[in-house]
């Protein structure tokens, strides 16, 4: 009579224990590997860590990194439109300097074309005679006339070349400005001037330290 009660408690202990044996089993799913019976097992919360940090390398790896800034793009722009690669480096204050070196040089080279043209027009005028000549330019002799014409024609001619040397500049800075747009300038730079011991001379002089 009295193993009755120890029946019932070591079956319900089986019971139990079969029990938590299927839910484990349930949990688990098997390794993809080989495929032979009673392989590896791994549990459902590990597989989804690992897939987790999958996931954060496929995330890292898809991020865009920054595209650096380009000099050829900074020239090509310059290149186009006088001042436009100096707003791609984001130098926005030096293209008034441009507009207004420009504007300077289109009135020089207005003005003395224009005189240049009228000198001209009144020298050939008098040597061939065909009247309708300027009053104005009556105080002026035909050497005058030459020389002044060629003096307009010689003013003129470096207002080109003041165009030419203002274009190339405005190449060279943008592109110049593009190479150093990523580099940091910080208050670590430092000179130093101090005394120092001379042990080979026997004397004494001036060290310069620079801190980078």
């Amino acid at each position: 009579m009295k193993l009755r009660p120890l029946l019932r408690i070591t079956t319900a202990l089986l019971m139990c224990f079969i029990f938590s044996q299927m839910n484990a089993q349930t949990d688990s799913i098997p390794y993809p590997g080989d495929g032979k019976k009673g392989g590896m097992f791994v549990m459902k919360d590990s597989v989804s860590s690992l897939r987790g940090k999958t996931n954060v390398k496929a995330d890292t790896s898809k991020s865009k990194t920054p595209k650096a800034h380009s000099p050829k793009k900074a020239a090509l722009y310059s290149a186009v439109l006088p001042g436009l690669g100096q707003a791609y480096n984001r130098k926005y204050w030096k293209i008034p300097i441009i507009a207004a070196g420009t504007g300077a040089l289109f009135y020089s080279f207005n003005f003395n074309q224009s005189r240049f043209s009228s000198f001209k027009e009144e020298l050939v005028k008098r040597q061939q005679n065909l009247g309708n000549l300027d009053p104005e330019l009556d105080r002026y002799s035909d050497a005058n006339l030459n020389e002044l014409q060629d003096f307009y024609r010689r003013n003129r001619d470096l207002t080109i070349v003041g165009f030419a040397l203002l274009y190339a500049l405005n190449i060279i800075d943008a592109t110049v400005d593009a190479h150093l747009f990523d580099f940091s300038v910080n208050d670590d730079l430092s000179l130093h001037l101090r005394p120092a011991s001379l042990p080979l001379l026997a004397s004494s002089g001036l060290s310069i330290q620079l801190r980078f």
